[in-house]
């Protein structure tokens, strides 16, 4: 069983950056991929980004490739989404996945976090 605790969310204004950490219980957090996607109310969830288990390779959303930069410290347990230029449209709550599969796709992510709320104010 993988625990996955969002933070470093919050209201932030437009052109400003934030910085997401995902920390994991347990000691495989090293097997697994980690993904992290987004939901604004009304919509559906959405991939952000996602990173392989060693971290040598990445995967990002059109709209935040150039902006978000995501990695992972396997010595932490943890794994970042750096987000800077921030716009009123990523506004959402952010949430943070491992799974066996490296993608943009939820399903290949077993395991979540309960979610951290980003506001961007223009």
């Amino acid at each position: 069983q993988v625990q996955l605790v969002e933070s470093g969310g919050g209201l932030v204004q437009a052109g400003g950056s934030l910085r997401l950490s995902c920390a994991s219980s347990g000691r495989t957090f090293s097997i697994y991929a980690m993904g992290w996607f987004r939901q604004a109310p009304g919509k559906e969830r959405e991939i952000v980004a996602a990173i392989t288990m060693g971290g040598c390779s990445t995967y990002y959303s059109d709209s935040m490739k150039g902006r978000f930069t995501i990695s992972r410290d396997n010595a932490k347990n943890t794994v970042y989404l750096q987000m800077n230029s921030l716009k009123p449209e990523d506004t959402a709550v952010y949430y943070c996945a491992a799974g066996s599969g490296f993608g943009g796709v939820a399903s290949q992510y077993r395991y979540w976090g309960q979610g951290t709320q980003v506001t961007v104010s223009s």
